[in-house]
């Protein structure tokens, strides 16, 4: 089809690629939970104060500094300090009553470490190839509408078509705000999932959360010219489980810092058999190395059983990251629902809903939820994002900059917020701030990606405004910074075809086709174009495709039933 407002621009509604946008954390980039510190005055490790005229300076004690730089986040000089510290002779280390010297300095150091690779688990979750392709656990193949997270079919009303809003390979719509696992899907083959590009912009797994998280541990190893601080092999972790304060930050060094799994699941059962499994943080540790494992339903036991003895919000939602990934989101939001009427208003269990809910694409619950987060949380960019991106994709530009704008006096400057801004501005008319919000969003641009984003957009933009040559070099300009973005290969197709240039159409589609195969836009165009210059068997197998990424799509069904009407005659 031509490319024109009322005929067949099959491109992308304008794709608004900041749906990813507003935000996440590292290593992704865009806005994510805020970390925020206190403000500290300088540091010192001399205390001084006026006396009769002179300065009477005091030398901290070394442990009491060490424990100063821990507060202060500074752990490589914490570190540093405690290893001094760890290598004087016996006879300098003055016994305590319950600790001496040196075990306070070694667990310190332990804890520092720790520190330096500490990942929040509850946040961070990914799933990589090999967790996805072999995972035994049993997952029903037909489940019922509204009841897995793992089928695309299976997903209750509520939210807008991929003719509105733009779907990932997984079948789920884009999200408002870009956390670990809002890509992801469960592929159908191991050639679809290696197969697809390597970018945030379609849900290709990372090749393996086990590596990723081997690499955590190991970096910061190799800073150490000595070799790693514990000798794992030779501790006797019998020993060390009847020391409790000493065991859970061991614990936490074996765990984050040297990812030994097996060792840390070893050390958590002896102190849990120690404190006569009356500890519930005992068990929730034996609970994570269980999920680490794949033992999910060991793990969901022991989460159970720590749930009992003591309620903690952390310890809800490590269960029901089980259910998820056990592909119950069902089970997941009785648990939050629970947990809610156990501690009301809390903000990380009404978010977890509403996550759940827009990965299902009930968007419009996964909304009211969402502000009754900004009811309790008024500075939630999660929230607010979410709230934006739904808004503009039905049809309310105007309210979503509001949104967006909330962003901008909140202090988050980034790329994704100012492409979100340009986008809102057109849509709701405001041309003045619509060029120089795009013109900041490249400036603030930190890779290519992100560069290919804003241009893309852009595309639209010129397309919008009637000036086709300008989306020409826009969609150019987008595959010069990202070479796999498929959408910008269907839109240049598009714009060839008006041109009359059948086969670099021809060309543009099938690469578009191959690089995004879960979106319909593609496929529909390459069918009008078989079926125009009379390859009617190539036009039919395109249609199927279309209609089997978007059954909903009227114009596919009515070009599949032409080509039956063809094939009739024939």
């Amino acid at each position: 089809r031509r490319a024109g407002p009322a005929s067949a621009w099959r491109g992308l509604s304008s794709r608004f690629r900041g749906s990813r946008s507003a935000a996440r954390a590292p290593p992704r980039g865009p806005l994510g939970r805020q970390r925020v510190r206190r403000h500290r005055g300088p540091s010192r490790s001399r205390c001084g104060g006026p006396a009769g005229g002179m300065g009477l300076e005091v030398e901290l004690e070394p442990l009491f500094q060490a424990w100063s730089y821990f507060r202060r986040r500074k752990f490589r000089q914490c570190s540093d300090l405690c290893s001094q510290l760890l290598g004087r002779p016996p006879g300098e280390q003055e016994p305590d009553s319950e600790y001496t010297v040196f075990q306070a300095a070694w667990s310190l150091k332990t804890r520092a470490l720790t520190e330096m690779v500490y990942v929040d688990e509850i946040d961070m979750d990914q799933e990589g190839i090999a967790e996805m392709m072999l995972d035994e656990n049993a997952i029903a193949q037909v489940a019922r509408p509204g009841t897995s997270l793992k089928l695309p079919g299976t997903s209750q009303g509520g939210g807008p078509s991929p003719a509105v809003r733009p779907v990932t390979q997984s079948g789920r719509p884009i999200t408002g705000f870009v956390r670990p696992g809002t890509q992801g899907g469960r592929p159908s083959t191991m050639e679809q999932a290696i197969k697809t590009p390597r970018t945030a912009l379609t849900a290709r797994p990372v090749t393996s959360a086990s590596g990723r998280y081997g690499r955590l541990g190991t970096a910061s190893m190799l800073t150490n010219p000595d070799g790693p601080f514990i000798n794992l092999s030779r501790l006797n972790l019998a020993k060390y489980a009847q020391k409790p304060k000493l065991a859970k930050a061991l614990f936490e060094y074996i765990f984050h810092h040297e990812n030994d799994i097996k060792n840390a699941l070893d050390l958590a059962a002896l102190a849990t058999e120690h404190a006569q499994f009356k500890d519930w943080w005992w068990k929730v540790q034996i609970g994570k190395c269980y999920y680490r494992l794949g033992l999910y339903r060991e793990a969901e036991k022991q989460f159970k059983s720590a749930l009992k003895q003591q309620d903690m919000v952390d310890t809800i939602l490590y269960l029901a990251k089980v259910y998820l990934r056990l592909d119950q989101p069902v089970t997941a939001l009785n648990l939050f629902k629970q947990g809610l009427d156990r501690f009301p208003g809390e903000v990380t269990l009404i978010c977890g809903i509403a996550r759940i809910y827009e990965e299902m694409n009930n968007i419009s619950t996964a909304a009211e939820y969402y502000k009754d987060v900004l009811k309790q949380d008024n500075t939630h960019v999660e929230a607010i994002a979410c709230i934006g991106s739904n808004h503009f994709y039905s049809d309310q530009p105007e309210i979503a900059l509001r949104f967006y704008r909330r962003l901008l006096q909140m202090g988050v400057h980034n790329c994704q917020l100012f492409n979100n801004l340009g986008l809102c501005c057109f849509y709701a008319q405001q041309y003045d701030m619509t060029l120089s919000s795009f013109e900041r969003a490249l400036f603030l641009a930190e890779n290519e990606e992100e560069a290919a984003d804003v241009w893309y957009n852009l595309g639209h933009v010129a397309v919008g405004i009637g000036d086709l040559n300008l989306a020409y070099q826009c969609f150019k300009l987008t595959l010069v910074n990202n070479n796999n973005y498929a959408e910008a290969y269907n839109n240049l197709a598009v714009l060839e075809m008006r041109k009359g240039h059948i086969e670099q159409a021809r060309a543009f589609l099938q690469t578009a086709s191959s690089l995004a195969p879960h979106m319909y836009e593609p496929h529909f165009n390459f069918a009008i174009l078989s079926e125009k210059v009379g390859d009617f068997q190539r036009s039919y197998a395109a249609a199927k495709k279309s209609e089997e990424a978007f059954p909903g799509h009227v114009d596919t069904q009515q070009l599949i039933k032409q080509l039956k009407q063809h094939f009739a005659v024939l």
